[in-house]
Protein backbone atom coordinates (compact mmCIF):
# COMPACT_ATOMS: atom_id res chain seq x y z
CA UNK A 1 0.00 0.00 0.00
CA UNK A 2 1.49 3.65 -0.74
CA UNK A 3 0.00 6.37 0.58
CA UNK A 4 0.79 10.09 -1.12
CA UNK A 5 1.62 13.09 0.79
CA UNK A 6 2.46 16.68 0.03
CA UNK A 7 4.12 19.20 2.26
CA UNK A 8 3.56 22.70 2.53
CA UNK A 9 5.42 24.84 4.97
CA UNK A 10 6.62 28.59 4.50
CA UNK A 11 9.83 27.75 6.03
CA UNK A 12 12.08 25.94 3.39
CA UNK A 13 14.04 24.13 5.81
CA UNK A 14 11.11 23.10 7.62
CA UNK A 15 9.26 21.72 4.61
CA UNK A 16 12.74 19.98 3.35
CA UNK A 17 13.07 18.76 6.75
CA UNK A 18 9.48 17.05 6.65
CA UNK A 19 10.82 15.47 3.14
CA UNK A 20 13.61 14.15 3.79
CA UNK A 21 11.41 12.19 6.76
CA UNK A 22 8.88 11.31 3.98
CA UNK A 23 11.39 10.05 1.61
CA UNK A 24 12.81 7.70 4.53
CA UNK A 25 9.54 5.91 4.49
CA UNK A 26 8.57 3.60 1.83
CA UNK A 27 5.01 3.92 1.80
CA UNK A 28 5.03 7.24 1.41
CA UNK A 29 4.88 8.87 -1.77
CA UNK A 30 5.45 13.06 -2.03
CA UNK A 31 3.40 14.66 -4.74
CA UNK A 32 4.38 18.18 -4.22
CA UNK A 33 6.60 20.08 -1.34
CA UNK A 34 5.05 24.02 -1.27
CA UNK A 35 6.37 27.06 0.54
CA UNK A 36 2.60 28.74 -0.31
CA UNK A 37 -0.86 27.56 0.74
CA UNK A 38 -1.73 29.40 -1.99
CA UNK A 39 -0.03 27.77 -4.50
CA UNK A 40 -0.36 24.35 -3.63
CA UNK A 41 -4.48 24.79 -3.35
CA UNK A 42 -4.87 24.51 -6.76
CA UNK A 43 -3.55 21.58 -6.88
CA UNK A 44 -5.05 19.96 -3.95
CA UNK A 45 -8.71 20.39 -5.16
CA UNK A 46 -7.18 18.98 -8.64
CA UNK A 47 -5.46 15.85 -7.05
CA UNK A 48 -6.14 14.95 -3.55
CA UNK A 49 -3.74 13.46 -1.65
CA UNK A 50 -4.05 10.68 1.33
CA UNK A 51 -1.64 13.17 3.96
CA UNK A 52 -1.02 16.37 4.19
CA UNK A 53 1.39 17.91 6.22
CA UNK A 54 0.22 21.04 7.10
CA UNK A 55 2.00 24.23 8.69
CA UNK A 56 -0.56 26.69 10.20
CA UNK A 57 0.60 30.13 10.73
CA UNK A 58 1.48 31.00 6.97
CA UNK A 59 0.94 34.14 4.90
CA UNK A 60 -2.13 34.89 2.58
CA UNK A 61 -3.81 31.50 3.93
CA UNK A 62 -3.23 30.24 7.02
CA UNK A 63 -3.24 26.41 7.58
CA UNK A 64 -6.57 26.59 9.13
CA UNK A 65 -7.90 27.97 6.47
CA UNK A 66 -7.11 25.80 3.86
CA UNK A 67 -7.84 22.66 5.91
CA UNK A 68 -11.40 24.26 5.13
CA UNK A 69 -10.79 23.60 1.15
CA UNK A 70 -9.38 20.63 0.71
CA UNK A 71 -10.97 17.53 0.04
CA UNK A 72 -12.60 16.06 2.89
CA UNK A 73 -10.97 12.54 2.39
CA UNK A 74 -7.38 13.97 2.80
CA UNK A 75 -5.65 13.18 6.24
CA UNK A 76 -4.31 16.63 7.58
CA UNK A 77 -1.46 16.88 9.92
CA UNK A 78 -0.96 20.38 11.33
CA UNK A 79 2.70 21.20 12.08
CA UNK A 80 3.45 23.86 13.92
CA UNK A 81 5.75 25.60 16.89
CA UNK A 82 2.44 26.70 18.60
CA UNK A 83 0.25 24.59 21.35
CA UNK A 84 -1.82 26.60 21.48
CA UNK A 85 -3.55 25.48 17.70
CA UNK A 86 -4.08 22.03 18.96
CA UNK A 87 -7.79 23.02 19.94
CA UNK A 88 -8.82 24.13 16.30
CA UNK A 89 -6.78 21.77 14.57
CA UNK A 90 -9.14 19.11 16.14
CA UNK A 91 -12.07 21.70 14.91
CA UNK A 92 -10.86 20.99 11.55
CA UNK A 93 -10.88 17.15 11.92
CA UNK A 94 -7.45 17.27 12.12
CA UNK A 95 -5.78 13.48 11.83
CA UNK A 96 -3.11 14.55 14.04
CA UNK A 97 -0.89 17.50 15.67
CA UNK A 98 3.45 17.36 15.41
CA UNK A 99 4.96 20.20 17.68
CA UNK A 100 8.03 21.61 16.12
CA UNK A 101 11.13 20.53 15.59
CA UNK A 102 9.39 17.97 14.77
CA UNK A 103 11.57 14.75 14.90
CA UNK A 104 11.47 11.38 13.03
CA UNK A 105 10.27 9.42 15.19
CA UNK A 106 6.85 10.89 16.07
CA UNK A 107 6.77 12.17 12.11
CA UNK A 108 7.27 7.89 11.46
CA UNK A 109 4.54 7.31 14.44
CA UNK A 110 2.03 9.37 13.24
CA UNK A 111 2.18 7.84 9.59
CA UNK A 112 1.72 4.28 10.91
CA UNK A 113 -1.66 5.47 12.63
CA UNK A 114 -2.32 7.08 9.78
CA UNK A 115 -1.49 3.73 7.18
CA UNK A 116 -3.59 1.25 9.95
CA UNK A 117 -6.47 3.39 9.63
CA UNK A 118 -6.27 3.40 5.37
CA UNK A 119 -5.93 -0.32 5.57
CA UNK A 120 -8.35 -0.91 7.82
CA UNK A 121 -10.57 1.19 5.59
CA UNK A 122 -9.61 -0.49 2.31
CA UNK A 123 -10.59 -4.03 4.18
CA UNK A 124 -13.78 -2.83 4.76
CA UNK A 125 -15.00 -1.47 1.36
CA UNK A 126 -13.50 -4.69 -0.14
CA UNK A 127 -15.24 -7.05 2.74
CA UNK A 128 -18.23 -4.76 1.88
CA UNK A 129 -18.20 -5.09 -2.07
CA UNK A 130 -17.08 -9.27 -2.07
CA UNK A 131 -19.82 -9.94 0.24
CA UNK A 132 -17.43 -12.42 1.87
CA UNK A 133 -14.64 -13.04 4.52
CA UNK A 134 -11.73 -15.24 5.42
CA UNK A 135 -11.99 -16.17 9.02
CA UNK A 136 -9.20 -18.00 10.58
CA UNK A 137 -9.61 -21.15 12.66
CA UNK A 138 -8.09 -24.00 13.28
CA UNK A 139 -5.13 -23.18 11.55
CA UNK A 140 -7.10 -22.82 8.64
CA UNK A 141 -8.50 -19.64 6.46
CA UNK A 142 -12.48 -20.54 5.92
CA UNK A 143 -14.18 -18.58 3.69
CA UNK A 144 -18.12 -17.45 5.30
CA UNK A 145 -20.24 -15.53 3.04
CA UNK A 146 -21.65 -12.45 4.81
CA UNK A 147 -25.28 -13.30 3.89
CA UNK A 148 -24.57 -16.62 5.88
CA UNK A 149 -24.00 -15.52 9.03
CA UNK A 150 -26.59 -14.69 11.46
CA UNK A 151 -24.87 -13.42 14.84
CA UNK A 152 -21.42 -13.34 16.02
CA UNK A 153 -20.42 -14.18 20.19
CA UNK A 154 -17.89 -12.70 21.93
CA UNK A 155 -15.66 -15.32 24.16
CA UNK A 156 -13.35 -13.16 26.00
CA UNK A 157 -10.15 -13.69 23.06
CA UNK A 158 -12.40 -15.25 20.65
CA UNK A 159 -15.51 -14.21 18.84
CA UNK A 160 -17.99 -17.35 17.47
CA UNK A 161 -19.55 -17.05 14.10
CA UNK A 162 -23.14 -19.12 14.12
CA UNK A 163 -23.87 -19.42 10.93
CA UNK A 164 -27.50 -19.65 9.21
CA UNK A 165 -27.02 -23.47 8.63
CA UNK A 166 -26.13 -23.94 12.31
CA UNK A 167 -22.58 -24.04 11.81
CA UNK A 168 -20.16 -22.68 14.47
CA UNK A 169 -16.95 -21.15 13.27
CA UNK A 170 -14.07 -20.13 16.43
CA UNK A 171 -11.87 -17.52 15.58
CA UNK A 172 -8.86 -15.57 17.54
CA UNK A 173 -9.96 -12.02 16.67
CA UNK A 174 -11.65 -9.35 18.81
CA UNK A 175 -15.52 -8.16 18.96
CA UNK A 176 -14.41 -4.41 18.32
CA UNK A 177 -12.27 -5.51 14.71
CA UNK A 178 -15.60 -7.91 13.53
CA UNK A 179 -17.28 -5.01 14.33
CA UNK A 180 -15.21 -2.11 12.22
CA UNK A 181 -14.65 -4.88 9.12
CA UNK A 182 -18.42 -5.59 8.54
CA UNK A 183 -21.43 -3.43 6.83
CA UNK A 184 -22.73 -1.31 9.81
CA UNK A 185 -26.41 -1.29 7.72
CA UNK A 186 -26.28 -5.00 8.37
CA UNK A 187 -24.14 -5.65 11.36
CA UNK A 188 -25.17 -4.13 14.50
CA UNK A 189 -23.81 -4.68 18.60
CA UNK A 190 -27.13 -5.69 20.18
CA UNK A 191 -24.86 -6.17 23.77
CA UNK A 192 -20.93 -6.18 24.21
CA UNK A 193 -20.89 -10.02 23.49
CA UNK A 194 -22.79 -9.87 20.30
CA UNK A 195 -23.24 -8.89 16.76
CA UNK A 196 -26.17 -9.48 15.18
CA UNK A 197 -27.00 -9.56 11.37
CA UNK A 198 -29.72 -7.55 11.19
CA UNK A 199 -31.37 -8.07 7.98
CA UNK A 200 -32.24 -11.77 9.36
CA UNK A 201 -33.85 -11.27 12.40
CA UNK A 202 -37.27 -12.45 13.41
CA UNK A 203 -38.47 -10.07 15.78
CA UNK A 204 -37.50 -7.09 18.18
CA UNK A 205 -38.94 -7.35 21.34
CA UNK A 206 -37.47 -4.42 24.59
CA UNK A 207 -34.68 -6.62 25.18
CA UNK A 208 -34.43 -9.41 23.50
CA UNK A 209 -34.29 -10.32 19.74
CA UNK A 210 -35.58 -13.43 18.49
CA UNK A 211 -34.13 -15.25 15.08
CA UNK A 212 -34.38 -18.36 14.33
CA UNK A 213 -34.16 -20.84 17.05
CA UNK A 214 -32.48 -17.97 19.14
CA UNK A 215 -33.07 -15.29 21.35
CA UNK A 216 -30.03 -12.23 21.30
CA UNK A 217 -29.80 -9.74 24.39
CA UNK A 218 -30.06 -6.08 23.86
CA UNK A 219 -28.24 -4.20 26.63
CA UNK A 220 -29.02 -0.61 27.31
CA UNK A 221 -25.83 1.00 25.87
CA UNK A 222 -27.42 -0.46 22.34
CA UNK A 223 -31.45 -0.37 23.06
CA UNK A 224 -31.48 2.78 21.57
CA UNK A 225 -29.22 2.02 18.36
CA UNK A 226 -31.48 -1.00 17.56
CA UNK A 227 -34.80 0.43 17.96
CA UNK A 228 -33.61 3.71 15.65
CA UNK A 229 -33.03 0.83 13.02
CA UNK A 230 -36.36 -0.76 13.75
CA UNK A 231 -37.95 2.68 13.27
CA UNK A 232 -36.37 3.33 9.49
CA UNK A 233 -37.79 -0.27 8.25
CA UNK A 234 -41.12 -0.03 10.55
CA UNK A 235 -44.28 0.63 8.31
CA UNK A 236 -46.75 3.42 9.84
Amino acid sequence: MTLNCAIIDDEPLAAQLLESYAKRIPILKITGVYNSALTAMADLRLHSVDLLFLDIQMPELSGMELARLIPSETRIIFTTAYKQYAIDGYKVSAFDYLLKPVSFESFQATVERAAQLFFSKKQEETTHSDRFIFVKSDYKLIRVSLDDILYIEGLKDYVRLKLVNGNRIMSLISMKRMEELLPKNEFMRTHRSYIVHMTLVDTIEKQRILMRDEVIPISDNYKEDIMRFAELHTLT
